[in-house]
């Protein structure tokens, strides 16, 4: 939940940014239209945050926001497209855990650094992923799958939505932590991979809380653990990992607006306030932590630390499980 007073200090913060940083810049901003890439295809999970900005910014700058799905190469023609945009605060992203860190981490052929290449205006969400398994499995816990994976090395299949993959990537983190080894078995989207766990046609998938909630709501898909620090509300008797035994193997996953590097401070301020202000709305507060997500007020410096130690860790994570696409 986001504080008054977390609020009022992202605020505060941000004046100093536009008084000390390009303020007649800012102020002139903007004069048109302003874009917003989403670097995937349409119906996406990551529309959802991209929709959250288009309700926001207007009311604050005057003028309307267009949304643009861009997607191929797992969010990467999206991402290159907007690192390469003129820093003038006109054209924006809402990028997500796969582009602001795993892809560019694993890919060699990515052709962005998310560190260097953006500019962090504001987190929106953040989640994580969760482990499930099709209801009728015989696996009621971390612990028995865990067993099952040992004794019978490779056998299990677990969906992802291609190498590179956050859901790969987080199993793979998984396999490193638990010493199990699996199959990774890649559909062209997150639908198709969980509908496989739905229809028993692989063993288990990782993926958004926000996305299979529900489906562990209704009794579709059996949780076994989370990849968090904590418990959801959510999904209360759900385990961490860590409690499960499998500790450090937490596999957050965010949303976020940024820019091209370089984008004036001030504008950057502008933004990251109106951001936070529309997130501090009571009913776009529940229908976040309805999905077992949270939304936190931060400076646009607080989002650029997130997304370096993001970058960090699945570099090493991908570097430990031998993962490099091209």
């Amino acid at each position: 939940m986001i504080s008054n007073r977390n609020i009022r200090s992202v605020v505060a913060a941000a004046a100093v940014a536009v008084t000390t940083n390009g303020s007649a810049v800012a102020q002139n901003y903007p004069d048109k239209p302003i874009k917003i890439i989403i670097p995937s295809a349409a119906g996406g999970p990551t529309d959802v945050p991209a929709r959250f900005a288009q309700q926001f910014l207007p009311p604050k700058f005057g003028q309307p926001v267009v949304i643009e799905n861009r997607g191929g190469a797992a969010g990467a023609i999206g991402a290159r497209a907007v690192a390469s945009a003129p820093p003038d605060g006109y054209t924006l992203m809402i990028g997500n855990t796969s582009t602001l860190a795993v892809i560019p981490a694993v890919s060699a052929s990515a052709g962005y650094n998310p560190v260097k290449d953006f500019t962090p205006i504001a987190k929106v969400t953040e989640g994580f992923q969760i482990l499930v398994v099709h209801p009728d499995s015989p696996w009621k816990t971390v612990k028995e799958l865990i067993d099952y994976a040992k004794a019978n090395p490779g056998k299990l299949n677990y969906a992802s939505t291609g190498p590179g993959g956050l859901p790969h990537l987080a199993a793979e983190l998984f396999m490193l932590r638990s010493g199990t080894k699996m199959t990774n078995v890649s559909y062209r989207s997150g639908g198709e991979s969980n509908t496989a766990v739905l229809t028993g046609a692989v063993d288990l998938t990782f993926e958004n809380v926000a996305i299979l909630g529900a489906l562990v709501r209704d009794g579709k898909l059996r949780a076994l653990g989370v990849q968090n620090k904590a418990r959801t509300q959510v999904m209360p008797n759900v385990p961490t990992m860590a409690e499960a035994g499998v500790p450090d193997c937490e596999a957050n996953t965010f949303f976020g607006l940024v820019a091209p590097a370089g984008t004036p401070a001030g504008i950057v301020a502008r933004l990251n306030v109106a951001m936070n202000e529309g997130m501090q709305q009571p009913e776009v507060q529940k229908r976040i932590n309805a999905l077992g997500t949270t939304a936190t007020a931060g400076t646009p410096a607080d989002f650029a630390a997130y997304i370096a130690l993001q970058h960090k860790k699945w570099v090493e994570v991908g570097k430990a499980a031998g993962v490099k696409i091209q």
